[in-house]
């Protein structure tokens, strides 16, 4: 198969197409299964349990993950003929920055659990092909090395950051210097975790990569956090000692900075663990303190995990910039609503904000359809951490040139030519529930 560098600029659609079939002649295959539900077939057959529940794991009953799905599935594309179709564009501005495809990489945390390249080989892959990379606040590397990494494929690479607002302020204030400093184009605020959702995956396995010191990357590379640590509260639930505790404890120490020796004597691997989970997500934000948060950054701010119209006005008033209408990929609240169902509504209550659709999208044909029932663009998570684990930065770099090709497909057969013709009603849609 064609490395990492040759398979980062196909993916227009003729392009990548002619790409796959011309290799075929020669007996080879794409590095990752095309079909979303094949990818993540793949994915599973290759991950370990507790990675694999980590990434594909929803709430509880995981209604939720079902519900966006089925969300896609109740609207049906209406193709529209002699269009000329000839000339396509796949671009989308957001926040004074123009984008060349209209979907981006959603944060997801401790991706070292998919691949040894991690943050940095996502990072890589988007930079690459100059969509949005949104760092995670749990990532397993840290945003200046995704930065490094970005900018020696495309220098100015689009990267966004997406906080956990901390219990501590001066943490928060770090970490937002920081993504400004690494050139971030827009702060995503995730709210719809102030408390871990119930995930019977996780649970079953007892498993928390955090608690292994995996996805802690931001926090241990920050001078705050790290000047926090000798003010650790002490652990008051220590499991029995076991072998497989010995060798997670090593693990966190394998995780922290510099010297494993160091940070295993000392105590830092274990320290960072447990200041993590003392400061890790504040439950007692509100409305009110987002004023705080307008006054400390430049940068747009966007909102992650807004499901309620009401929600949507409160946040114009608050002047915040941009919503990620999303319910965590169904991994908080069981029997929530589908993100694609909520987006209306929202559209509706705040027509001028920037509203990106996240949660359920996994094809061409899904991001045709947010856009059309008013998107701006949309992220996506699963299905890069999937082609990660299956190929590192090679396998994002090509599902992201399929999904771009499979989305600007699908467009021109719709009938549209471009983002803003779909999102203006230039793709007809109809909703298949009954009525």
């Amino acid at each position: 198969m064609a490395g990492y560098d040759q398979l980062t600029p196909a993916t227009g659609t003729n392009h990548r197409q002619q790409a796959i079939y011309s290799a075929g002649l020669a007996g080879r295959r794409p590095a990752i299964p095309v079909a979303h539900t094949a990818l993540a077939a793949e994915a599973e057959r290759r991950l370990s349990a507790p990675a694999h529940g980590y990434i594909a794991g929803g709430a509880s009953g995981e209604t939720t993950l079902a519900a966006n799905r089925a969300a896609f599935g109740a609207w049906h594309i209406v193709p529209r003929m002699l269009t000329d179709i000839a000339h396509r564009d796949t671009g989308v501005s957001l926040f004074g920055h123009r984008y060349p495809q209209p979907f981006m990489l959603a944060p997801i945390g401790a991706l070292e659990l998919a691949h040894h390249e991690a943050d940095v080989g996502a990072a890589r892959a988007a930079a690459a092909a100059g969509i949005p990379a949104i760092l995670s606040s749990q990532a397993s590397r840290p945003m200046e090395a995704c930065t490094a990494a970005m900018d020696a494929v495309a220098p100015g690479a689009p990267r966004w950051f997406q906080l956990y607002w901390p219990k501590s302020d001066a943490l928060a204030e770090s970490l937002i210097a920081r993504a400004e400093a690494c050139g971030c184009d827009a702060l995503v605020v995730t709210l719809d975790t102030p408390l871990l959702g119930w995930r019977p995956r996780d649970l079953e396995l007892g498993h928390l990569p955090f608690l292994r010191g995996q996805g802690l990357a931001q926090y241990t590379h920050d001078p705050v956090f790290r000047s926090m640590l000798a003010d650790t509260p002490a652990d008051s639930n220590r499991p029995p000692i076991t072998p497989r505790l010995l060798a997670n404890v090593l693990a966190c120490a394998r995780h922290y900075p510099g010297s494993t020796w160091r940070a295993l004597t000392r105590g830092h691997g274990l320290a960072a663990v447990r200041q993590f989970v003392a400061t890790y997500s504040r439950p007692d934000l509100t409305w009110a303190d987002l004023a705080w948060l307008r006054e400390r950054t430049r940068l747009p701010i966007v909102l992650k995990g807004v499901l309620s119209s009401t929600d949507a006005q409160h946040a114009v008033a608050a002047g915040i910039d941009g919503l990620i209408v999303s319910n965590h990929g169904g991994r908080q609240v069981d029997g929530a609503i589908a993100s694609l169902d909520a987006l209306i509504d929202i559209r509706a209550a705040a027509p001028d904000l920037t509203l990106i659709l996240d949660s359920g999208v996994r094809t061409g044909a899904d991001i045709v359809k947010a856009l059309a029932l008013g998107a701006d663009a949309v992220a996506i998570g699963r299905p890069y951490a999937y082609a990660l684990a299956l190929a590192g930065a090679t396998g994002v770099a090509e599902w992201i040139a399929n999904t771009a090709a499979d989305f600007e497909l699908t467009m021109a057969l719709a009938g549209a030519r471009s983002v803003e013709e779909i999102r203006a009603g230039g793709v007809e849609l109809r909703s298949g529930r009954r009525r």
